[in-house]
């Protein structure tokens, strides 16, 4: 395997545990806090099968993370007057109370990067992520 290759993933590793670590005494894990993002974000009823679809994991993975959030009071379930084997989940007034605080600090992240690259630096690397993710989609 390539020494660069390896360089790279602990690159990689450490941007990745830099931005989880800035916030670690939130009561809700990196996963957790996406999933809230994406239901808050809809402006349609969520079920657990959306969430499944968007993030690319399996739906056992899903009802673990709802369940906690449940468990935590930031999101609730509803019966899906459409089908009844489903449900809709609902962020909380406790789940949004953690999205708004959350919210600017991760906003204050992103600013960071883009004060301290540059302009040209951080929409180039905006723009490596999303081909990156691109690739990754298309692989899995």
């Amino acid at each position: 395997m390539s020494e660069y290759l390896l360089y790279s993933a602990d690159i990689i590793g450490m941007f990745c545990r830099l931005k989880m670590n800035t916030k670690s005494e939130i009561s809700v894990r990196s996963s957790e806090m996406g999933v809230l993002i994406f239901i808050r974000k809809q402006n349609a009823s969520v079920t657990p099968s959306m969430v499944s679809d968007f993030f690319k994991i399996a739906k056992p993975s899903v009802t673990s993370m709802v369940n906690a959030l449940v468990d935590k009071e930031y999101l609730e379930k509803r019966k899906s007057e459409a089908d009844k084997r489903s449900y809709i989940l609902e962020v909380t007034e406790a789940g949004q109370k953690l999205l708004d605080t959350t919210f600017d600090d991760y906003i204050k992240t992103v600013e960071t990067l883009k004060n301290e690259m540059g302009v040209d630096d951080f929409c180039t690397f905006i723009g490596l992520m999303e081909k990156a993710n691109t690739i990754l989609e298309k692989a899995d």
